[in-house]
């Protein structure tokens, strides 16, 4: 049990730590439209998620998936958030954001809070009120001195949260999940690239093979953290995920700052002073729960 807790915390590890730097992988190619490489990015996934899963033999459930009108429907709106979510990463990355997305993803956490009290009526602990108090007044004052919402952080945090949402509530596994919500894009994303190759304005061929295989590469930033993130997640408990989820926004911080130079000002520090601080509160009260659960069921098994 300790050795699979181990690799599981080594999966979760990899999988967040892989999408703490993916704003490199999206530097390299920040001349690229960012839709463009969106596209590519949902084709090459095709491809790899479709010999996973031909390695795996995982169709029957892909084809299971199809037969459900719910599952349809609900894959449906889960991929047009999952792309909102990455054409606005991407997009960021290109016009040198990755500050706000950063945010975007340390407010996400407690985003999933507020829509599963809406949505799931779950119950708000009091500490988990505060924290969604303290990471609204982070965001307000960012606005206020800004004049203006930080919209690329509540597009990631917003599209991901409800993304999650969806998928939370459909009966379908995670690379097959992907792989139906590429493939609907799929059609649009192959056409969209075809039509650029005619006209002589695409990206794929106009900077040499290198450039050619790290759009192919699309497909493996996309879905190798993915199964990481399932192979981790289902050694380890949920809260242990919830703490590794930090790495990512922690990466996106530090590349913002100390490799992009972008600008972190007085009012950012004290923008994310609030939301560490909210973070910082919304954890120790789900370690609270959590260790609450444990004494309980230990108690329970002792009668």
């Amino acid at each position: 049990m300790r050795d699979e807790k181990l690799v599981g915390g080594a999966y979760a590890a990899a999988a967040f730590g892989s999408w703490g730097v993916l704003p490199v992988y999206f530097h390299v190619l920040s001349h690229v439209p960012p839709l463009e490489v969106l596209s590519h990015r949902i084709v090459w996934s095709v491809v790899l998620l479709a010999g996973l899963l031909t390695v795996l033999g995982r169709w029957r459930a892909v084809k299971a998936a199809l037969a459900d009108p719910r599952t349809r429907l609900m894959l449906a709106g889960s991929t047009l958030f999952i792309c909102a979510n990455w054409l606005t990463f991407i997009w960021a990355v290109s016009a040198e954001r990755v500050m706000e997305i950063s945010l975007g993803y340390y407010i996400n956490p407690l985003v999933n809070v507020v829509l599963g009290v809406l949505v799931l009526r779950e119950r708000l602990s009091p500490a988990q009120g505060v924290a969604v108090g303290l990471a609204a007044i982070g965001v307000a004052n960012l606005a206020f001195q800004t004049a203006g919402l930080p919209w690329p952080s509540l597009v990631v945090a917003l599209s991901f949260g409800f993304y999650g949402l969806i998928r939370k509530t459909t009966n379908v596994e995670s690379i097959e999940g992907l792989f139906l919500e590429t493939l609907i894009m799929g059609p649009f994303a192959l056409v969209f690239l075809l039509w650029l190759g005619a006209a002589g304005t695409g990206s794929f061929t106009a900077a040499g093979p290198g450039q050619a295989v790290l759009l192919m590469a699309a497909g493996v930033i996309t879905s190798l953290p993915l199964i990481w993130f399932t192979c981790g997640a289902r050694r380890i408990s949920y809260i242990a995920v919830g703490f590794f989820q930090y790495l990512a926004p922690t990466g996106h911080f530090l590349l913002a700052v100390f490799a992009f130079g972008e600008p972190f000002s007085v009012d950012h520090a004290i923008t994310f002073a609030f939301i560490w601080t909210a973070l910082a509160v919304f954890s120790a009260d789900r370690w609270r729960q959590a260790t609450r659960d444990r004494r309980a069921r230990r108690a329970a098994a002792a009668h």
